[in-house]
């Protein structure tokens, strides 16, 4: 317990050195209001139009009209030469999954740095629409000539333009696409792409939480639970492995919005009761695994079933010495 609360007093220190202690914090009227980074979420948001201000002036320097290829590339020169901005090859820090830490630091996640670019060329009049495309997030202008895209001029297709390197790799699926083949990719709305971005906060804040315990899963519990040979004490609350709390706090909170989006999604609701038990959160956990057996598969269902059955017991144990009781809670 002391080497967990080391390590989550590291991490605050690290992640939040410059923001204020608890006794120090203010209670904002309003969400806008909030500093985030030293700026509220709007003057944040201006920094778009920012952007876009400058990819103008590019095009007025250049006395350049608005053909498509040169207002992407206008915006490339923008974002990736004058702004800096790069692709975190290895997603582990949490600031590369936030807009406000992407435009400050200027080291994003594919899926921001996609945002960023859609928002730009929205403020510019150009719709850019994307989809998921193996482990990457594909961006292209929205045309009724999608083969147009992928004519090589100086060296590069439109495509690649606007995708960079990925779409030139022979190991990638983004290298296989054709006109044809986009033509046929699920274009990914706003809800699609806020839940791409709260999946990967999920998996991101968990493994930074499990880090010290390694190769545990969310699920491991209920492999334990169902396998005969394992001894019955490995539900007992002093088996429950120590996390960093700041970490899966933040982990339980994005879970929490993607359900909102995805309410009937069994699976992920299964991961969040699952993070509600290693948060020690039992009677939370207990509803929403009870919630979660309802919409999943029957087979999934029978493998909860007796997990949800002894944290309930667990829960009722917390009751009874939260009553002032000692010993262990019996059930004849």
């Amino acid at each position: 317990m002391s080497f967990n609360r080391e390590m989550d007093a590291c991490s605050i220190l690290n992640e939040r050195r410059n923001v204020s202690s608890p006794s120090e914090a203010i209670d904002w009227d309003s969400l806008e209001q909030m500093p985030l980074g030293g700026k509220t979420i709007p003057e944040w948001l201006s920094e778009l139009d920012a952007i876009a201000k400058e990819v103008e002036a590019e095009l007025v320097s250049r006395d350049i009209g608005c053909h498509l290829v040169e207002v992407l590339e206008a915006v490339n020169l923008v974002l990736f030469e004058s702004r800096g901005l790069t692709r975190s090859p290895v997603l582990v820090d949490s600031k590369h999954s936030y807009l406000h830490s992407v435009l400050s630091s200027r080291c994003g996640s594919a899926i921001l740095l996609s945002i960023i670019y859609i928002e730009v060329c929205r403020r510019l009049g150009l719709t850019i629409v994307g989809s998921r495309v193996g482990e990457d997030f594909l961006i292209w202008p929205q045309t009724g000539y999608p083969e147009e895209l992928f004519k090589v001029t100086s060296g590069h297709s439109l495509f690649a333009i606007v995708n960079g390197r990925c779409v030139e790799d022979p190991r990638s699926m983004a290298s296989d696409l054709t006109g044809t083949s986009l033509l046929g990719l699920e274009i990914a709305t706003n809800r699609d792409i806020i839940g791409i971005a709260l999946a990967n906060l999920i998996r991101l804040h968990w493994k930074r939480a499990s880090r010290s315990n390694h190769g545990l899963m969310l699920t491991s519990p209920l492999r334990h639970v169902n396998d005969a040979s394992e001894k019955p004490n490995m539900m007992d609350k002093s088996n429950v492995p120590l996390l960093r709390p700041q970490d899966l706090r933040l982990a339980i909170m994005a879970s929490e919005r993607l359900l909102i989006l995805q309410p009937h999604n069994w699976a992920l609701r299964r991961d969040h009761g699952m993070m509600l038990y290693y948060n020690r959160e039992y009677g939370k956990a207990v509803q929403e695994l009870s919630i979660c057996m309802a919409f999943a598969p029957e087979e999934e269902a029978e493998i909860l079933e007796p997990f949800v059955e002894k944290l309930h017991l667990m829960r009722l144990e917390s009751s009874w010495k939260s009553l002032g009781h000692t010993g262990r809670l019996t059930v004849p």
